[in-house]
């Protein structure tokens, strides 16, 4: 038989590196899947619902490079748009298949047709469907050109009967062609930097997910000029590891010494972060940001200079034109801060909790502590983020994935899937919130069904703990932001999965250890404290006003004994606030 367009579809992302298609099979992406079959190269991943799909793609993406996930004509690729929204913000190399209705019904209203350059537009950077085989051929390397090179999400439309039709190799190069090149400023620009660096006393470097891979360069920069690194959630695992000069993050899930650490200095040199607050940048000092997308550059903060060029490229020019300094009065003032900070958060970890209301910061240190070395964690946004990113600690050798830019709830289990087929050799361990769990409980089986030794830990607060705590900051009483679960642990055991559910504070890390110990998936779903708040390192006096605010409505309301939890959980982050 002749080559189909799907046969060349399948043959050509192998060659590009893609291991797997996630998806729903159906109707228009049938030809895909028995493509997928007969070549038996690349796998089929049943997931339940293709949004899972999307985020397992773009987890597989972040780790090995590149992913691949596939929506049917209709609800399929509509089902794709919040994960792929989450990739493409993340500049993560997804390549999405949206298969369509036959090119004979395009614009006639057919059943389950959408348009997908309309539908797409919003969350890719190439985004075709093609109506003839030889113009698949070609949109299909340009597509995965695209994702590779720009990181960002390409989609293809594929029409059903053009995937069961001939294909045709056209004129043109089929194949991925992967490049690597060099990437930093201008000798002139490097200068100007060096210049500034060794006539400033008191630098700051903060970090982002663009600084992975420099650490090396990051650590030695800061020796030569004494500076304290600080560094945004996505470039945590990345720069905090054997790093003396490291003092946190800032953010709203921060700590005082990352902003104490950029607002006291003379310089701040941003590398490698579109970090999204500007409330929390300094505006006093002078600013240099190095990017690899240059047009990102300035749109945080008030930047005196701009250098476009990949981190570890401009660093390895840079070093050369330091000169190392003497004076570390500023290193050591900023190490101090630290120091505090980080016994304050320990203190508040020691705190177990109490029967049903277990503290998150205890269960996030005991993981932190058993997981292995090369663990690879998934977040959910909410207050999974904030745990996470306090008490998870970097190795080197360990990856955290999440919603960082979309922040998206629900997206920790299905990247959790991703990671385990793109690291199988590796722990993945996904913080579940209740919230997003139960949004998405479906792709449960999914992890079952492949036997994905995935250990997911549910922190069962039975609320929307970040946006209770967004409501009481405004000075509104928190309203539906309870939850009425159900238990996860018995849900997982119907599912096939091994599950524990755990209330005693004093069971948590013996319980932990035991289910981390079971080769296959397993979910420890953990009664946490709903009253649990995160202190963010700058506090507004328009927020305690608006939280007090709120309180006093809870207990004009009625609402007594929610105060009361609330106080009574939070005392352990006084000190944070004096």
């Amino acid at each position: 038989m002749a080559k189909k367009v799907a046969d060349q579809l399948v043959e050509t992302i192998e060659k590009a590196g893609i291991k797997r298609i996630y998806a729903v099979t159906g109707d228009s992406l049938n030809e895909v899947n028995d493509s997928v079959r007969t070549h038996n190269t690349i796998k089929w991943v049943h997931v339940r619902h293709e949004e899972a799909g999307a985020y397992a793609a773009m987890a597989e993406a972040e780790l090995n490079g590149i992913a691949c996930c596939a929506g049917s004509s209709g609800p399929g690729h509509v089902h794709l748009i919040n994960g792929l929204y989450d990739a493409h913000r993340s500049n993560a190399s997804v390549l999405a298949i949206a298969s369509t209705c036959a090119t004979s019904e395009f614009g006639m209203s057919y059943f389950q047709e959408t348009n997908t350059l309309k539908l797409f537009d919003d969350c890719s950077g190439y985004n075709q469907v093609a109506t003839t085989p030889v113009q698949f051929s070609r949109m299909l390397q340009a597509a995965l050109q695209h994702t590779v090179h720009k990181k960002e999400v390409a989609v293809i439309g594929l029409p059903g009967d053009i995937a069961a039709g001939p294909a045709d190799e056209g004129p043109t190069t089929l194949n991925l062609l992967p490049s690597r090149g060099v990437y930093r400023p201008q000798d002139s620009e490097l200068e100007a930097l060096a210049d500034l660096i060794n006539s400033t006393e008191k630098i700051t470097i903060y970090c982002g997910i663009g600084s992975k891979g420099a650490h090396d360069q990051i650590v030695k920069l800061a020796s030569l000029i004494k500076s304290p690194i600080g560094y945004s959630f996505r470039g945590k695992m990345a720069v905090q590891y054997d790093n003396p000069f490291e003092v946190g993050m800032t953010g709203l899930l921060g700590l005082p010494s990352a902003y104490a650490a950029m607002h006291d200095a003379d310089l701040l040199i941003l590398l490698g972060t579109d970090f999204p607050y500007q409330n929390f940048m300094p505006e006093k000092c002078k600013i240099v940001q190095v990017d690899v997308r240059p047009e990102r550059i300035g749109r945080r903060a008030q930047v005196d200079m701009a250098l476009g060029g990949d981190v570890k490229d401009t660093l390895d020019a840079l070093l050369p034109l330091i000169n190392e300094k003497s004076n570390d009065d500023f290193l050591k003032t900023q190490l101090k801060v630290y120091a505090k900070v980080k016994e304050h958060l320990a203190m508040a970890a020691n705190a177990s909790g109490s029967e049903n209301t277990i503290a998150p910061e205890y269960l996030a240190t005991v993981i932190d502590k058993i997981a292995d070395k090369d663990a690879i964690f998934t977040v959910d946004t909410g207050m999974c983020c904030v745990w996470g990113a306090r008490y998870l600690q970097a190795t080197g050798e360990r990856e955290m994935l999440g919603s960082f830019n979309h922040g998206s709830m629900a997206n920790a289990m299905p990247m959790a899937i991703g990671a385990a087929f793109a690291r199988p050799d590796q722990q993945v361990i996904a913080f579940c919130g209740d919230g997003g769990l139960s949004m998405m409980m479906g792709d449960l089986a999914t992890i079952v069904q492949y036997k994905l030794p995935i250990k997911l830990v549910v922190f069962d607060n039975r609320s929307l703990g970040m946006v209770k705590l967004e409501m009481e900051v405004s000075g509104l009483p928190d309203w539906q932001t309870d939850m009425f679960n159900p238990d996860f642990s018995a849900i997982a055991s119907a599912m096939g999965m091994q599950s524990f559910r755990v209330s005693d504070p004093n069971k948590v890390e013996e319980i932990l250890k035991e289910a981390f110990a079971i080769p296959g998936p397993v979910l420890v779903s953990v009664q946490t404290d709903p009253n649990a708040l995160a202190m963010p390192p700058k506090i507004e006096f328009d927020q305690m006003k608006g939280f007090a605010k709120s309180m006093t409505k809870l207990i004009l309301s009625g609402r007594v004994d929610e105060v009361w939890d609330t106080a009574k959980s939070n005392l352990k982050h006084l000190r944070e606030v004096l």
